[in-house]
């Protein structure tokens, strides 16, 4: 049965499979930030309050989970499908490791194992990977600690945020504005930072941001 407690052990459970937090995972399904704070759980005199069904189906359709999957956290049981429906498990990659030589192919594609894996929401491309921001030099948009997963095999057109490593080892996350055969033309992503110009030839790969985790 469903109870109040384990329908917020469950939310709480799916923002931590996916390495967000209970405000992290309302932001992210277009929802007030505050919506799942503890301290709105129950009321002023101790009664409970439950999460609403519209925000709940929110949440759930954000993240591709199934309401069974969702009811199998909340009574804390495993759940009997075939197919976990908690999305794509990819490696993890810190933003300083991607720079050095011998992480990626010349495609964009980790290389190697022993990588830590995080679940990404609705997603179910194996070419995916995530990168874990470091430093402030991408915010507000990107913050220090924030996972991006990028996926190499999608085609990047002008307005995606994107991934972009050159041949001298320098990685960056930037807008793209502009791409033809010769140069392509980025703009920063924190407007203290001015945009780059770089030459095709000194690109080695650049992989479409699909989601953040903040």
């Amino acid at each position: 049965m469903l109870d109040h407690k384990g329908i917020w052990t469950a939310l709480d459970k799916l923002a931590d499979k996916f390495s967000m937090s209970p405000s992290g995972l309302a932001r992210q399904a277009g929802l007030d930030p505050t919506t799942f704070n503890k301290s709105k759980r129950c009321s002023a005199d101790g009664k409970p309050r439950w999460p609403s069904t519209e925000s709940l189906s929110k949440v759930l359709n954000m993240l591709g989970v199934d309401f069974s999957e969702f009811a199998a956290l909340a009574v804390n049981k495993r759940s009997h499908q075939r197919h976990s429906s908690f999305g794509l498990s990819v490696p993890l990659i810190g933003l300083a490791q991607a720079g050095d030589d011998g992480f990626f192919d010349d495609s964009g594609f980790p290389v190697g194992e022993g990588w830590e894996d995080i679940s990404v929401p609705g997603l179910r491309d194996s070419g995916m990977y995530a990168l874990q921001i470091s430093g402030d030099s991408m915010a507000p948009v990107l913050r220090h600690g924030d996972r991006i997963v990028v996926a190499p095999n999608e085609r990047v057109k002008r307005g995606d945020r994107v991934v972009v490593k050159t041949s001298s080892g320098e990685i960056m996350a930037k807008e793209l504005k502009r791409m033809n055969q010769n140069e392509v033309e980025l703009l920063s992503l924190n407007p203290d930072y001015p945009g780059r110009t770089l030459a095709m030839q000194n690109v080695n790969w650049i992989a479409r941001i699909v989601w953040v985790t903040q």
